[in-house]
């Protein structure tokens, strides 16, 4: 069974939100209210403001990491994981999809972001003076991010911002040049948080080769058998790193539900979890949570994790507006 303590579901006390990015290695944040969402599912205590102090204050950062998605990932980690996750194949594809091409991109984007401060997608545009629009200009930043030169700053009135890495880090994005050395230290630290797993599970997560996967695989230390878990009953959000972080969902998903969980469409659902398996998916509007579980639960089982999620919504979570 996963561990659900590797995975600090279990709550343990006096983490801070870097201190549970460092321990995950990296915590999927596409969607921000859900990322939010899955600090509370490890912590009694941490709130959204938490959560945003630590990312206005640059301990944990928001940019492009495993598979080419978003994720928080800590600051000290940045230049090992920069080293082994960045793309830029698919984003050059991208771009000229676009229809944004040239030989001076990189160039363009880190001049018009460098020494502005945090900006919006339509900020940003407008800087570029026609260069690039709509998702061509996201895929610019993504270019810089792939260079170091970008990362992701705080929403705005609900609106993602981009920032030139020198201005919110002091400094670009340095990746680290031994390869072997990031390697060792990605196996070792997926292997803390993902028990039990396997090198195709850490190239699943990674988007690395699995020959690359295996090589740090075999430079890294064994954690050792899974913690025995206690009973834990979660309301895990959508894009929860325990669903995430392995090559397959099966042992954990009831075959008979996962349409539930996984609808399509690039759409998986928060989910309810009792002792380490998926019981149910659940929804929220403003504070009011609904529950939907795949069988009867004990009465009462969920009382606490429910005004857990409301503790937490004190005040209202920050909602991302898509970007169009």
């Amino acid at each position: 069974m996963r561990s659900v303590e590797a995975q600090l579901l279990h709550r343990p006390p006096g983490l801070g939100a870097g201190e549970v990015v460092r321990h995950l290695l990296a915590l999927q944040a596409q969607d921000v209210p859900a990322a939010h969402l899955a600090f509370r599912a490890r912590s009694a205590t941490l709130t959204v403001a938490d959560v945003e102090d630590a990312w206005r204050g640059r301990e944990i950062v928001r940019t492009w990491g495993p598979r080419g998605t978003l994720h928080f990932v800590h600051a000290d980690d940045l230049p090992w994981m920069h080293a082994l996750t960045r793309r830029e194949t698919s984003t050059l594809r991208r771009l000229r999809e676009e229809g944004v091409t040239g030989d001076d991109l990189l160039p363009l984007i880190d001049r018009a972001l460098a020494g502005q401060g945090p900006l919006t997608k339509a900020e940003l545009e407008q800087r570029l003076a026609g260069r690039a629009r709509g998702q061509g200009v996201v895929h610019l930043v993504a270019l810089a991010a792939f260079h170091g030169l970008a990362v992701l700053g705080s929403l705005r009135a609900g609106k993602p911002t981009y920032v030139h890495a020198a201005d919110w880090l002091g400094a670009p994005v340095r990746p680290e040049p031994d390869r072997e050395r990031a390697l060792a230290e990605l196996a070792l630290r997926y292997r803390r948080a993902h028990q039990p797993s396997t090198p195709e599970d850490l190239a699943a997560w990674s988007g690395l080769s699995l020959g690359e996967a295996r090589a740090g695989w075999r430079l890294s230390v064994d954690p050792g058998a899974p913690a025995a878990d206690g009973s834990v009953v979660r309301l895990a959000p959508a894009f929860d790193e325990y669903l995430l972080g392995w090559r397959s969902r099966d042992p954990i998903v009831p075959a008979g539900h996962a349409r539930a969980v996984f609808p399509g469409g690039g759409i998986l659902r928060p989910v309810l979890l009792v002792d380490g398996q998926v019981a149910g998916v659940w929804a929220r509007r403003g504070g009011d949570v609904t529950v939907t579980p795949f069988g009867d639960l004990p009465p009462g089982l969920l009382d606490d994790e429910i005004a857990d999620v409301r503790r937490f919504l004190g005040r209202p979570l920050p909602s991302e507006k898509p970007e169009l």
